[in-house]
Parts: C-alpha cells; structure tokens; sequence
C-alpha cells in the first residue's frame, strides 16, 4: 500500500515553486479603491492668438515651464495662430495627429472653434482655454477680466473727480475683451456726469489700431478727458496719436501690465494706469488643472478667474511684469 503523505508533500512543493514564479501582480491583486497609475503628460500642444504680442510670448514660457516640472521631458509645441481661426482648426488637427495629451488654446472665436475642440476632446485630448473661453474645453483659465475693467475705468471715474468726457476703445469681440468693456461701464454707470462719447470703434487689439481709431476719436470730438483700451498695444497707439495731434490733458488707462506699458509709465505720455494679467500665472494653473483631469481630476468649476491689480506711475517700480520668469 503506498502512503499518501509524501505524495502530498510533493504536489504541495510543486504548487509552492509554481506560486513562486508568478509576477506580483498576480500574487496579490490590487485590492479595490486602489488609486490608478498616474498618466504622464508627454506632449502639450499651445495655439495663441499672436505670438507677436508680448503675453503670448510670456504666456507659451509658462506653459512651457509649468509642463517641465510636470515632465522634464515633455515635448511642448506652442503654435501662433495669428488671430485666424482657419489656422487655428489646422492646428488643433495636427495636435491631434500628434497624439498630444493637452491642448492650451486661446480661441480666436470663443464659439466658432468649438467643433475642433469637441474633436480634440473626441480623441482623448484634454482641452483648456487660456486667457478666453473656448466652448467645448474642459475648463477656462483666465484673468478676472470684468474686474480688470472696473480697476481701470474707476481710476478714471476718481481722477476725472467723477465728471468729464470718455472714449472707450473697444477690441476684437472676445469673452476677455467684452467682460472689460462690461466692467468698465459698470463703474463709470454709476457716475452720471461722465459722458461716454463712443464705446463701438473696433481698434483690433493692436497699436495700429489704437493708433488709427485714436486719431478719429480726437478728428471728431474736440474734448475728449480721458480714454479707456482693451489692451496696452491699443493704448500706446492711442497715446502716439494724441501726441501727433498735439492733444494733451487726456489720460488713458488700459488692462494688461505689459513691458511696453511699464516703460510707457516711466516716461512723458498719456498713459496713467493699466489693471495687470500674469500670463504665467495663467499658464502655470492651466497647465495643473490639464494634468490633473487628464488623471480624473475634475476642477470644481470649469472657469478660474485669476485676480487683476493695477499699476500706475506711482507703483510700478514694484510691479513684478511679464518678463519676470515665476
């Protein structure tokens, strides 16, 4: 009669070096509610308005130093779309050939470039909008931009002493651009003895533009106290063109804090005040919200307004600008 014990000491020892050469893994299975393996952020694609204007230059440097510390060695396409949303379409559809894991876009028309996005997201893309809204993006990073407009426009309203005559230069039809303009009234609203002569003129976000429509402002009205512009560029167009004409006393104030206008502030012109973004800023938070989503993280609201000040003559020997690396 054969017994069964060392019969069963040898299967047992054949089931033990089996076990042994499993991986891991399957030793010990991950137990439920474990986290997910975290994904890793290896490309980001960036599409800018103009990377001829100074923010986008300062805004694509964030982006690109905030997904270096998420991934030193990320690869970051940051592309220009010049204000052109056909170009704009042709680059998120090579981002997407590209198998980029983020988009950053500032759209050149919040509502038209919403089927891109959607395509973008289709493919697994995590879209987020800087500096303007972008239907369809996962969330929006941006500067408060109503209360840019009101920091601007009351220190008009306090230096006129709430009465006079004010242009406001109005810009390309975007969420930044209509949220200032809305702050902007807001506040001057409640001052009935300041007259707003013209808020329709269109000076394309540009010095030139600034520039041109400056000139017919002050072609058409023979008092003008002072004049309220989307953005900087705009601002020391108009400041060059009330300087050609040879009209002075009037004061401008702008939203952005750009180099040109810290410069403009140091010197004899017009300019007196300008509400500022950090494009950095803007770029770093966009950048963490990206990863985070891209790793089931939603934020707890789509929209994330950073907060604007304002720099004039008498504080911007401190005022931190954009080429100051964060």
């Amino acid at each position: 009669m054969i017994k069964p014990f060392p019969l069963l000491r040898a299967l047992a020892a054949v089931a033990l070096a089996a076990l042994c050469t499993l991986p891991a893994a399957a030793q010990a299975p991950s137990q439920p509610g474990a986290p997910a393996p975290q994904r890793q952020l290896k490309k980001v694609g960036v599409t800018l308005g103009s990377l001829g204007n100074p923010y986008f230059v300062a805004l694509a440097r964030g982006a690109e130093a905030a997904a270096r510390q998420a991934n030193p060695d990320v690869k970051v396409t940051v592309l220009s779309a010049d204000y052109d949303l056909n170009k704009q379409f042709t680059h998120i559809d090579s981002f997407i050939v590209a198998k980029v894991d983020l988009i950053l876009i500032n759209a050149a028309d919040a509502r038209a470039i919403e089927p891109a996005v959607r395509k973008a997201r289709k493919a697994g893309i995590v879209v987020v909008a800087v500096d303007v809204a972008a239907a369809g993006a996962d969330a929006t990073v941006q500067t408060d931009n109503t209360q840019a407009g009101e920091l601007a426009c009351g220190f008009i309203a306090e230096r006129l002493k709430g009465r006079g005559n004010v242009i406001i230069q109005n810009g390309p039809p975007v969420s930044a651009v209509l949220d200032r303009v809305k702050g902007c009234k807001a506040v001057l609203a409640r001052h009935p003895d300041i007259r707003i002569l013209s808020d329709d003129q269109d000076a394309k976000g540009s010095r030139e533009g600034g520039l041109n429509v400056m000139q017919l402002y002050l072609t058409r009205f023979p008092k003008v106290d002072a004049v309220f512009t989307i953005n900087d560029p705009q601002a020391v167009g108009a400041d060059l063109a009330a300087r050609q004409l040879n009209r002075r006393g009037i004061l401008i104030a702008s939203v952005d804090g750009a180099p040109d206008i810290e410069a403009a502030l140091k010197a004899d012109t017009l300019v007196q005040a300008s509400a500022s973004q950090d494009p950095w800023a803007i770029a770093r938070t966009a950048v963490q919200l990206g990863v985070g989503m891209m790793n089931g993280q939603r934020p707890a609201t789509p929209t994330v307004l950073l907060p604007s000040t304002l720099v004039t003559r008498a504080n911007v020997g401190q005022y931190k600008g954009w080429a100051t690396p964060r």
